[in-house]
């Protein structure tokens, strides 16, 4: 059944049209127009704005469920319906260093998932095992490892249709190893690692085009060593993810990232779990507790976030001086761009997804729009 948005400010990830109408049907954008049809149902938004919905491409669990605790199709259930809260509709479960059982399993319960499942889950991101173990943050020692060929070929020919996005430490392949996970075709995203500044540039050159939460986990930016950090700084290409929640980051550093990076800085929650809903957790090695609002670890280092994308948004807007606009952008068409998923998600735009987020002037009221057919 077709329907009409109307009365709508459009943020459609290109431009911003006012008193825009949408018209969908079947989950799919028809048309972007300004006249109002006479003959269908009509969502009348009085004047809000409209983005297309969130994408988070690093969650590690929803209200309940911690994915790499539980690599089950309950557990991406639960992501993908408290995302949903959020303003999140497209998300990437992240499954963290663990054992190679682990892994398939978790592959193996996304690609069953997605095949009775049409929404918002896009895939897996893969975060580790293969760390350089002195920038592993809260991940487990006893899994983070250095790559077999055997494994890296079980792990590319079981899950290439499912990763979407794998975290390496690249020095700790081989050219070989790393020339087949780039000829996969799976996003690398460079992480967890003591890359020196030119060691960086050179696997940028080879095809690496992203980092994991930039800042985190990985060489720092110095006037005599610029590290990853400085690396990622200076090249163009590379796509800079920010945990925006002032503990990860900075709001002052985050600035300057954004300065540099423009139209590649994006934004990722990296949650532990949503919602703040569980205060204590322990997995094998890996431990997390709320502390002051964020989540520690025994050790005290941070074991993932607990914001949403929807406060990363609200934080980009009150703390980085950008419009509504470019925070909605760091959460929707520079994430589509930076997992090559721009043709398809992220954009109010002609055949892409009908899922949204409503908002208002200074996105202090941000929620997804239910048009009774994205979930």
């Amino acid at each position: 059944m077709k329907q009409a948005i109307i009365n709508a400010v459009i943020h459609t990830g290109d431009d911003i049209i006012d008193n825009g109408v949408i018209i969908i049907e079947n989950d799919i954008i028809l048309s972007i127009q300004k006249e109002i049809p006479n003959d269908i149902p009509e969502i009348d938004l009085k004047g809000k704005h409209i983005a297309a919905g969130f994408i988070d491409i690093q969650i590690n669990g929803g209200e309940q469920y911690y994915f790499s605790q539980f690599p089950n199709e309950h557990t991406i259930q639960d992501i993908h319906d408290s995302s949903l809260k959020y303003g999140t509709t497209h998300t990437l479960p992240c499954l963290i260093s663990s054992s190679n059982e682990t892994i398939l399993q978790g592959i193996e319960a996304i690609r069953n998932y997605k095949e009775k499942h049409k929404n918002g889950i896009l895939g897996m991101h893969l975060e580790g095992p293969f760390l350089n173990p002195l920038k592993r943050g809260a991940h487990s020692l006893n899994q983070v490892r250095t790559p077999t060929n055997s494994e890296l070929e079980e792990i590319i020919r079981y899950g290439k249709d499912v990763i979407k996005v794998i975290t390496i430490a690249p020095e700790c392949f081989t050219e070989d190893q790393l020339d087949m996970l780039l000829e996969s075709g799976i996003v690398i995203s460079a992480g967890h690692s003591t890359m020196t500044y030119d060691q960086a540039q050179y696997y940028f050159s080879k095809g690496i085009k992203l980092v994991t939460h930039l800042f985190n986990a990985m060489t720092q930016f110095g006037h005599r060593e610029p590290g990853l950090v400085g690396a990622t700084f200076a090249n163009d290409a590379v796509y800079a993810p920010v945990i925006l929640d002032g503990a990860h980051c900075d709001y002052a550093a985050a600035r300057l990232a954004y300065k540099l990076k423009k139209d590649k800085f994006f934004l990722i929650s990296d949650a532990a779990f949503l919602g703040r809903k569980v205060s204590n957790f322990k997995w094998e090695n890996f431990d997390a507790h709320l502390e002051n609002g964020f989540y520690r670890n025994e050790e005290g280092n941070l074991a993932g976030a607990s914001i949403s994308m929807q406060e990363a948004v609200q934080n980009a807007y009150n703390h980085l001086n950008v419009s509504a606009d470019e925070a909605i952008k760091m959460a929707t068409s520079r994430v589509a761009a930076a997992i090559n998923m721009e043709n398809e998600i992220g954009k109010i735009k002609l055949g892409f997804p009908a899922s949204f987020v409503q908002f208002n002037d200074d996105l202090s009221i941000v929620e997804t729009l239910n048009c009774n057919s994205f979930n």
